[in-house]
């Protein structure tokens, strides 16, 4: 009897709408909606994709090496203080110098410096420092940058020849689905405000926090701490009841956009994904805080992936 209904109901909406093979107005709108958002979601998923499969993308990491000594000689061979997983049996000298760190090429080794020839010793700024130094070998093939985690530094190495790279199978997602785009509100918080997480690598790290996001999801509340993005912009790391149930255990990020001037911000889930440590053990990212482990089923986004991981 409700099918019936429901089918009557379905034959009088089409002859109401003139029984034209065109949609109704409303029906058009929904349509076009529903196309452009499948449409944006699909062209955000080919950009991930891509960033990650980038020469140097997250899949291109092969090394972290961590510098304990004041000086290392780094390269592929046995005599290495270093040894890399890629390069040259000898790449150069790493020095600690008045808490600087200098790096000196291996003669007759071809190597770029931030994309310009390097034949002498230079200053390599660390990621923290301002934009990290590139050394390039191997024809720009690898590269190596200074990273700062807490009181530590280290070397981290990128190879377009990287196994996980050159194997990576597929990203896998929730069906898009339009619900999970959920319009909140910003509150700032009080200048100079940080949010302390973990990572990885077990350094307490505090972040500066611009604010808190607070949204609904079916009548229930929910908030978010942000921290800085990129271009002005949000960025979440989370946890949920996904976490370890199709989703990658130690959680996901999520990037927003600033709040417009009324405070409204929109959360698409759709789009939250997998955080480098999924894709190599060489990262060292941040594990979602406390104030973000929500209490809620985020079935939208980027599942587990499943494919080849860079190893040590």
């Amino acid at each position: 009897m409700k099918r019936a209904t429901e089918a009557c109901l379905v034959a009088l909406a089409l002859v109401l709408a003139g029984c034209s093979d065109k949609p109704a107005p409303q029906a058009e709108q929904a349509l076009t909606s529903d196309t452009t958002f499948l449409a944006d979601n699909a062209i955000w998923q080919t950009e991930r994709r891509n960033a990650l499969l980038a020469p140097d993308g997250w899949t291109s990491l092969v090394g972290l090496h961590w510098l304990e000594l004041k000086s290392h000689y780094i390269g592929s061979g046995p005599g290495s203080g270093i040894r890399l997983e890629v390069g040259p049996p000898r790449l150069g000298l790493v020095q600690q110098l008045g808490g600087k760190v200098y790096f000196t090429p291996e003669r007759g080794v071809a190597m770029t410096a931030d994309g310009q020839p390097l034949t002498r010793r230079i200053q390599l700024i660390d990621d923290q420092s301002g934009k990290a130094t590139v050394i390039g070998f191997d024809d720009g093939a690898n590269q190596m940058t200074l990273i700062r985690r807490g009181s530590r530094l280290g070397l981290r190495i990128k190879s377009a020849n990287a196994p996980a790279r050159l194997q990576f199978t597929a990203l896998e997602y929730w069906p898009p689905d339009p619900s999970w785009r959920i319009q909140g509100r910003f509150i700032a918080s009080a200048p100079g405000s940080t949010l302390t997480f973990t990572d990885m690598v077990g350094n307490t790290v505090a972040a500066p926090s611009p604010g808190v996001i607070e949204f609904e999801r079916d009548g229930r509340p929910y908030r978010l701490t942000a921290m800085e993005g990129e271009d002005g912009g949000l960025f979440l790391v989370m946890a949920d009841r996904t976490s370890g149930h199709g989703s990658y255990p130690a959680g996901r990020f999520l990037d927003a956009p600033a709040a417009d001037a009324s405070g409204k911000v929109v959360l698409d889930f759709n789009r939250a994904y997998n955080p480098p440590c999924v894709f190599t053990r060489f990262a060292t990212c941040p594990l979602p805080p406390a104030e973000n482990r929500l209490d809620l089923l985020v079935d939208a986004g980027e599942k587990i992936y499943t494919g080849p991981v860079g190893s040590h």
